[in-house]
């Protein structure tokens, strides 16, 4: 435990990613197999579930600390973190403290899953007893299940490559679908083949957002345009060996097979040895159309998602289809480092002539223009011609790269080129209101102790013409503009509600968001995907912010779409 909470230590105390892939290194050199196991687990984000509920654990921490709930509460408020709150309120240990990390997961941290509330809070008071501060915290994040180490997982996979002396690619295959805390697993990272385990997706290749002109991309004639679809980013391996031949895989390295059943038995015709990249769309069927029918928003989509039983014939004339565009694997020899051309050529002989009426595994268009002007044109129509988000540019030299290719701009892009080329999405602009700030909270983590966290409000007209919650934001503003909203947010709140600061509606905000859809649990009875702040409306006062009606005509909107 101590080796593991020295790394996170380490890794919270510098910005040099240098220094942080080489403090991973380390870690994964010196810790034994079993400790590597759960460390690499806990690195790589995954967690345990359900271990032990907030309310234990504060009743824990107040009989430990000796201290009043109202005292426990002031001082995570000043905090802005539970775990770290509780780690400096108890007194120092008794005794020093070096168990290793694998023991404290297996005899310290799992028992409590299981554990009565009572012995889980002598459980939880023996352990803080024996640990240091430091120890303390990265404690209680692991058993909170919110551990997160604010380091990009790439870091993670860079340092363990080195220390493994795989290659980082390599590597991120082997951990993709999710790695299990074993010292046999971790051990076999470094056997070569391993990334072959029957079921394991390949690490998905990311696209760069696109936020200046694409004329800088080069020539179009080297540039093939798909449509950016708005659905849940896919792949589909089909494999004998598996239980029932195919196993779909979210972008999140969730398998999602038992929610598309219809794209499972579809799938199961494919060669075996192929693994499809692509996106799962809501659909609706029509023997008119080139593919077969038209996407619907992702809001139709919706239905499917978590449920524990679906039925294939939940829509009548709607459905689902998995929109293929790359072939990652054909006949079990992986194709990735193939030409884009050369893959969309296999695809579309791995599914020919599919997209007819009712098929659910189609082959998208590409989108055919001869300027980037017909292009721009192109993608400002994608949303309302083609329900999509707006346009995907991939070379055609482009390799099926690990995450993004490192580099960003668009010009060292173009100019590297071919193989090593990256992929941009270009996407339509997004749906917009003008709204006010009304409650803050403060956030977590690096941001503890500032008003981060805000809920902004629309007009309502009828009856009152109060404003009501219309969506909840946390990204958007640079640190100087969080610094300002905090100092504002201090000296006009006029309520609290817990950790939640009411404040006057002085300011306005315009917020962002990708689609939209009626919601009964929210007051105002709709809801929005991906809200963020996009400007500090600074010459704007609260009298002038969006109304509720302006809302429901973005959402007629997008349900006439559907409709059609």
């Amino acid at each position: 435990m101590r080796r593991f909470t020295a790394l996170v230590t380490a890794l919270d105390q510098t910005n040099s990613t240098s220094e942080k892939v080489a403090s991973i290194e380390r870690y994964f050199r010196e810790a034994p197999a079993e400790d590597a196991a759960w460390g690499l687990f806990f690195l790589s984000g995954q967690r345990l579930r359900g271990v032990v509920k907030t309310g234990i654990m504060r009743a824990a921490a107040l009989q430990a600390a000796g201290v009043s709930e109202w005292m426990l509460s002031e001082c995570y408020e000043a905090v802005g973190d539970l775990s770290e709150t509780i780690a400096l309120l108890l007194p120092q240990p008794h005794a020093g403290f070096d168990e290793p990390l694998h023991s404290v997961v297996t005899h310290r941290i799992k028992p409590l899953i299981h554990a009565d509330p009572a012995r889980a809070r002598a459980m939880l008071i023996e352990a803080w007893s024996l640990m240091s501060r430091d120890e303390r915290f990265v404690f209680n994040k692991l058993v909170r299940g919110n551990f997160r180490l604010g380091v990009q997982r790439a870091l993670v996979v860079r340092g363990l490559a080195r220390a493994l002396g795989v290659e980082a690619a390599t590597l991120s295959h082997r951990l993709a679908g999710g790695f299990v805390p074993t010292p046999d697993a971790f051990l076999a990272l470094s056997n070569p083949g391993s990334e072959h385990a029957s079921s394991r997706p390949y690490p998905f290749c990311l696209a760069h957002q696109l936020d200046r002109d694409p004329a800088d991309l080069g020539d179009l004639r080297n540039w093939q345009l798909e449509h950016k679809w708005d659905g849940i980013r896919a792949q589909i391996v089909r494999r004998d060996a598996l239980a029932n031949g195919v196993v779909i895989w979210s972008r999140g390295e969730e398998i999602i097979t038992h929610q598309f059943p219809e794209l499972a038995a579809a799938a199961r015709a494919l060669p075996t040895g192929t693994v499809l990249d692509g996106e799962v769309l809501a659909w609706r069927f029509s023997d008119s159309s080139p593919l077969g029918g038209r996407p619907l928003s992702f809001n139709a989509l919706q239905s499917r998602l978590n449920r524990k039983n679906v039925q294939p014939t939940l829509f009548d004339t709607e459905g689902v289809v998995f929109c293929a565009f790359d072939l990652l694997e054909h006949d079990g020899c992986d194709l990735r480092n193939s030409p884009l051309t050369s893959r969309r050529g296999q695809l579309e002989t791995v599914l020919p002539g599919e997209n007819a009426a009712r098929s659910v595994l189609i082959v998208p268009p590409i989108v055919a223009c001869n300027t980037w002007h017909e292009a721009q044109t192109l993608r400002i129509a994608a949303r309302e011609r083609f329900g999509a988000e707006g346009l995907m540019l991939k070379h055609l030299g482009s390799h099926y790269h690990v995450s993004r290719v490192a580099g960003g701009t668009a010009t060292s892009v173009a100019a590297d080129g071919g193989a090593n080329a990256g992929w941009w999405k270009w996407k339509v602009d997004p749906y917009s209101v003008d709204a006010v700030l009304i409650y803050a909270q403060q956030g977590s983590g690096k941001r503890a102790g500032l008003f981060t966290d805000y809920t902004f409000g629309i007009w309502d007209p009828d009856p009152s013409g109060q404003l009501v919650a219309f969506a909840k934001a946390y990204s958007g503003l640079d640190n100087d503009e969080i610094h300002r909203v905090d100092a504002i947010v201090r000296r006009s709140t006029i309520d609290r509600k817990g950790p939640v600061n009411m404040v006057r509606p002085e300011l306005v905000f315009e917020i962002a968001f990708e689609s939209i859809r009626e919601s009964p649990r929210h007051k105002s009875g709709i809801a929005v995907r991906f809200p963020r702040i996009a400007r500090w409306r600074t010459d704007k006062i609260a009298n002038d912010a969006d109304t509720i009606d302006t809302v429901r005509a973005l959402l007629s909107q997008v349900q006439k779409r559907d409709t059609q």
